[in-house]
């Protein structure tokens, strides 16, 4: 089954058109990256999976439903490319006030386990307004995973992070291996690491996708892969 479905999708601002007809589909279970350069597209494709923007023609469906649909809001979680966490709650209050608006049976203990995960403890009392940014990213990841959301969209996840919390979101989102995951970034190495399919947007069409392996096919064996990804972005 597909979880995560777009046909001849275009979208524009004013005279700039940012996707221009393009289609994927991500099956239930799969790990895919969107991978392009700045301004490509991939931003706005996942603010539309995510139901914030609306296309100007095509279909989009996550599990064969309207992105917009209550029932789509239950199983899936969405990290924006920037964050913004309530400031004036601190970092607990934020996590507890997503768990009681899903109304998550089991949110104390979830919400213990992810401030353990990201090492966030020292600052759970601390309002997220004054966190720092690489903090509020963690506390941003904590609430797009406290529900266990089925489909994970991460808009370059791993921004801000330092070299230590980066390696332990890493090792903690490989352990979700029965949720749907398209992570978009424009760094190879996330891509290699966290997923196992790439989608390649450039000017806001789809070039290429495919497996990992099938991408480090296409270059020399002597060829780093992102040397294969700037020749199909065409950049």
């Amino acid at each position: 089954m597909e979880c995560i479905t777009l046909n001849n999708v275009i979208k524009r601002f004013d005279a700039v058109v940012a996707l221009n007809n393009i289609s994927f589909s991500v099956p239930c279970g799969g790990r895919y990256a969107l991978l392009g350069p700045n301004g490509a597209g991939k931003s706005t494709t996942m603010k539309i999976l995510a139901g914030l923007l609306s296309q100007d023609s095509g279909e989009v469906y996550i599990k064969g439903m309207k992105p917009t649909s209550t029932d789509v809001k239950r199983i899936l979680g969405y990290l924006p490319e920037e964050s913004t966490p309530y400031r004036i709650l601190s970092v607990r209050e934020n996590l507890e006030y997503i768990a009681s608006l899903r109304g998550l049976r089991d949110g104390q203990s979830r919400i213990e386990n992810l401030i353990d995960i990201l090492d966030l403890r020292p600052y759970e009392r601390m309002q997220a307004g004054k966190l720092s940014r690489g903090n509020q990213q963690k506390l941003a990841l904590a609430l797009v995973l406290l529900h266990n959301p089925e489909i994970i969209l991460l808009d370059e996840p791993l921004n801000y992070l330092d070299i230590p919390t980066q390696e332990r979101v890493i090792k903690y989102l490989k352990t979700l291996v029965n949720a749907t995951f398209l992570i978009s970034t424009h760094i190879m190495s996330i891509a290699t690491r966290l997923t196992d399919h790439v989608i390649v947007i450039s000017h806001g069409s789809v070039v290429w996708v495919g497996s990992i392996e099938q991408l480090k096919s296409l270059g020399r064996e002597d060829e780093p892969i992102e040397s294969v990804v700037v020749k199909l972005m065409g950049v």
